[in-house]
């Protein structure tokens, strides 16, 4: 006779219901173990902080070659002939210019507001398109017109009285007196407005939910300015030292902008298991495209200023961090899906399948995003081509458009395969509610909100 106490054939509710514990326990595990990796690896890597030299080329006269910085405002400005002797002095007074009737040049009078020469006056001398060479005094080009002549010449400033400036100050001639030149535009005050307007938006919107996710961000970036710049000036792999950081940030982030519950978990798994993926298509990429990131001029500086940091593993961290922020979005999204889904009766097969058809709408508009946000990153190196007149297959060969493309095209497989892997994952740790089929409950667009919308369209 057979123990009623003692079998083993179970029915399928049976094995779903022991196999949410079970798959808990092993996502929980994973994540701790990874927790403890990146702990150990942060430890490894962690950044000296020590001061590092400046090299010759990049120096300035100023002493121990320091480059100093002052503040200042723009307060009159007129047209002149170029060559203004003050230019860059440093003035007790406003500059004495006389003015001329569409004079080749700008010189604009700023009032210096920091520094040792708080309160003094300099002359910044801009010149005009009316100033280019090939012309005949007296003469212009004719291809341009009169308001592009009065335009200050490319890569040169077009200052407004009122205007916030940066200036650098650089020892003059004689080792006494201080030399002035304007080096950038003061964003100081209009960056802290739209980072206001920013949180502001986002908290109002998301309320406390938005207001952790700004938090995060702010951690995100400490991460990324007092451990992973430092480390990787430090001469450390730049690969693992973006992995550490983004496993970190992701750590930290993801439970602190959506709270600790196992639909986050399983967001936090697939994502960290698509960023390791995107590690190794970032790398399979790099290598058999040939990619080198030095047509870049801030890379050509950097491997001057630090020849000992490989820009290939600089080449490799930019993909590795930039896919942070999209695989994110999706696997939060694939995770609440299952999660809403499942809660309306779904069987686990079931939730999978509808999940899927809103990830695959996912998918598609993020590979979009994707590519249009780098379009617009590389839109000037695209007019500048187009100038040229080079053909498409020239132009999207050349090493500038290939490493876009590239992390266009790492970023588009990691999405595609983070959606399956985190709803699977997600599957495996929801809780089917038990109803019978008729009285299963229809899903509530009101309450799953997008997620639901896509999943009743594409049913």
């Amino acid at each position: 006779m057979s123990d009623p106490h003692h079998h083993h054939i179970h029915s399928p509710s049976e094995i779903a219901v022991e196999l949410r514990p079970f798959a808990s326990r092993i996502v929980v595990g994973l994540i701790a173990a990874c927790a403890i990796a990146v702990a150990i690896s942060a430890v490894v890597l962690w950044p000296s902080h020590r001061q590092h030299e400046v090299p010759v080329q990049f120096q300035s006269a100023a002493p121990g070659g320091r480059i100093d910085f002052v503040t200042g405002e723009v307060v009159a400005q007129s047209r002149a002939a170029c060559l203004n002797k003050q230019a860059g002095m440093v003035l007790a007074e406003a500059a004495a210019v006389a003015p001329t009737a569409d004079g080749p040049c700008i010189d604009s009078t700023v009032r210096i507001t920091s520094g040792k020469d708080k309160d003094a006056y300099t002359l910044l001398e801009v010149a005009t398109n009316r100033a280019q060479s090939g012309t005949a005094p007296g003469q212009v080009r004719q291809e341009l017109s009169r308001s592009q002549l009065d335009k200050p010449q490319p890569g040169q400033p077009d200052l407004q009285i009122g205007d916030k400036v940066r200036l650098i100050a650089s020892p003059g001639a004689d080792g006494s007196s201080t030399s002035y030149t304007f080096y950038d535009f003061s964003r100081g005050r209009s960056t802290i407005v739209w980072a206001v307007l920013f949180v502001l938006a986002v908290v109002l919107v998301a309320a406390w939910r938005g207001l952790r996710s700004v938090i995060g961000l702010v951690l995100a970036f400490v991460v990324l300015l007092y451990f992973a710049l430092p480390a990787i000036l430090d001469g450390e792999s730049p690969v693992a030292v973006a992995l550490t950081a983004s496993a970190a940030i992701l750590l930290v982030v993801i439970y602190l902008a959506h709270g600790v519950s196992l639909r986050t978990s399983a967001a936090l798994l697939g994502t960290l298991t698509s960023l390791a993926a995107a590690a190794v298509l970032s790398y399979l990429a790099v290598a058999t495209m040939k990619l080198t990131g030095l047509s870049g001029e801030q890379t050509t500086n950097l491997q001057v200023y630090q020849n000992g940091i490989s820009t290939d593993g600089i080449l490799l961290a930019g993909f590795i961090i930039g896919a942070l922020g999209v695989l994110n979005d999706v696997t939060i999204t694939q995770a609440s899906a299952v999660f809403e889904l499942a809660s309306g009766g779904r069987s686990r097969r079931e939730s999978f399948t509808a999940a899927m058809r809103v990830g695959r709408d996912h998918i598609a508009s993020t590979v979009y995003t994707l590519v249009f946000a780098y379009a617009g990153s590389a839109l000037p190196l695209l007019l500048l081509f187009s100038v040229a007149g080079q053909s498409f297959s020239d132009l999207a060969t050349t090493d500038t458009v290939a490493v876009e493309l590239a992390r266009a095209f790492v970023g588009g497989i990691a999405i595609a395969a983070s959606v399956p892997l985190t709803t699977g994952i997600a599957v495996l740790l929801v809780h089917r509610h038990e109803r019978p089929d008729n009285l299963r409950a229809p899903l509530d667009p009101t309450k799953i909100g997008v997620a639901g919308r896509h999943a009743r369209r594409a049913e």
